[in-house]
């Protein structure tokens, strides 16, 4: 089993490489500051990314927070230095942090956000860069930006927002800076599920294997699809990539098994009616 992620110099994340289902577990780990991201953190989620797309052991991640927050934003020692920054130096700042949300968002691996706590600013961005969000009854979730006189179209919000909770949502907490808890969350469709804090991990790892289960291809496929179609311009446009995303599927290595294991399961369903 390759442990590659798991042997990465991290100081800021704290990595169990894949598990027998090929589940890796990532952990923001700054629990002194609710794990607020400093630019260590941003280098080190992207060269994440980079590596667990590589793996081919690695199957699904999964991303949680340390302690009592998921991640807090960005750390307020970083942010209150950023006003005195000459414009060609905040840029840097600018373009790190929005490559290391896109890095995550792009990455072919589907990731499972386990939100435990505060995912504010930032940290709401990695939370939305997930495919999937579980919350605990703990997690809160704010556009924290707003709050701290800039504004709330930054690491990507502007575009993951709207299409996770939409239009109307999505501005009401970009413009307020509103933090909300997770049961407000799940009514808006922030997060998939909200369950109790001792029962957050075991139900991302739940649903991770559920996904490792799957031909690792087809996934790949199913999460680019449905990233590419939620902006197609027509039905038309997104029929004729799923029928090439389809068409490659068949042909790949773990369907044949994939299918034969749908089959004995439909099968043994079928003898306990």
């Amino acid at each position: 089993m390759s442990d590659s992620l798991a042997r990465m110099p991290f100081t800021r994340l704290h990595i169990a490489g894949p598990d027998a289902d090929g589940i890796a577990l990532v952990t923001l780990a700054r629990p002194e500051s609710l794990n607020a991201i400093d630019l260590d953190m941003f280098h080190e989620l992207k060269q994440l990314a980079l590596v667990a797309e590589t793996d081919p052991e690695v199957r699904a991640l999964i991303l949680t927070g340390a302690g009592r927050g998921f991640c807090a934003g960005l750390d307020l020692e970083v942010a209150g230095r950023l006003s005195q920054l000459s414009i060609e130096a905040y840029m840097k700042i600018q373009e790190l942090a929005g490559s290391t949300v896109y890095a995550l968002r792009l990455l072919p691996k589907p990731v499972v956000a386990a939100v435990n706590g505060a995912a504010t600013g930032g940290g709401l961005a990695l939370a939305l860069a997930a495919d999937i969000r579980i919350a605990s009854e703990q997690a809160r979730f704010g556009v924290a930006f707003t709050r701290l006189g800039l504004s709330a179209c930054d690491v990507g919000m502007s575009w993951l927002l709207p299409r996770i909770i939409g239009m109307a949502h999505a501005s009401e907490l970009m413009l307020t800076g509103r933090i909300i808890d997770a049961q407000a969350a799940a009514r808006i469709g922030l997060t998939n599920r909200v369950v109790a804090a001792e029962e957050l991990l075991g139900c991302a790892y739940e649903v991770a294997r559920e996904i490792a289960r799957n031909s690792a291809f087809a996934m790949r496929l199913t999460k680019q699809g449905l990233q590419m179609n939620v902006d197609a311009p027509s039905l038309q446009a997104a029929i004729e990539l799923e029928n090439r995303s389809q068409a490659l599927a068949a042909r790949s290595d773990e369907m044949p098994q994939v299918f034969a294991r749908f089959r004995q399961e439909q099968a043994t369903s079928r003898r306990q009616r």
